[in-house]
């Protein structure tokens, strides 16, 4: 997977269309990440044990991979990213417009 925790995305289907934030958490078996304030859902949460409340928490559901494209830091636009050799042979992540590396 070439999208990674800490990555600004826009979102390109659903019902955050159009939007951007930055990546949570990367679930790769799932084909799927967790994006900062998209996609939220609100969970009810019935009181356990004696003396406490119950609670209506906003979480993050997962959104597929093919739902998001990456914003380049460098160039503002979202495109793909690509990976290129650097002189010592490791391999770097780029952007497929700008061709920036990326950090």
């Amino acid at each position: 997977m070439k999208l990674k925790k800490g990555d600004t995305v826009f979102i390109t289907a659903g019902k955050d269309n159009g939007r951007e934030g930055k990546i949570v958490a990367v679930l790769p078996k799932e084909g799927k990440v967790i994006v900062e304030g998209i996609n939220k859902y609100k969970k009810h949460i019935k009181p356990r044990g004696e003396g406490q409340t119950g609670s209506i928490q906003e979480r993050e559901r997962p959104i597929s991979v093919a739902s998001v494209a990456f914003m380049c830091p460098k160039c503002k636009q979202a495109s793909r990213i690509g990976y290129k050799n650097n002189r010592d042979g490791k391999k770097i992540r780029i952007c497929r417009k700008c061709e920036e590396n990326l950090i």
